[in-house]
């Protein structure tokens, strides 16, 4: 993946109250969001969002691009 998160979300998110209990019964995120966050998967804008609301922060301060080593055809 040439997208990968730059801090641990879910710890920043603790560091800020909100534990992932807090975060399932309020609805501010979801069980597969969270999911996705604990294996490192993508995510959908409207999430990165609410991680910026919820932070504090840029998109930038949670991602970087990483270039990914090029094929090689045979």
């Amino acid at each position: 993946m040439a997208l990968q998160f730059k801090v641990n979300i879910l710890e920043a998110l603790k560091e800020k109250g909100y534990t992932t209990y807090k975060l399932r019964k309020d609805n501010i995120l979801s069980q597969s969001t969270l999911q996705k966050l604990r294996e490192g998967r993508g995510l959908a804008w409207e999430n990165i969002e609410r991680l910026c609301a919820l932070l504090d922060c840029q998109p930038g301060d949670l991602l970087e691009y990483v270039k990914e080593a090029a094929e090689t055809v045979q």
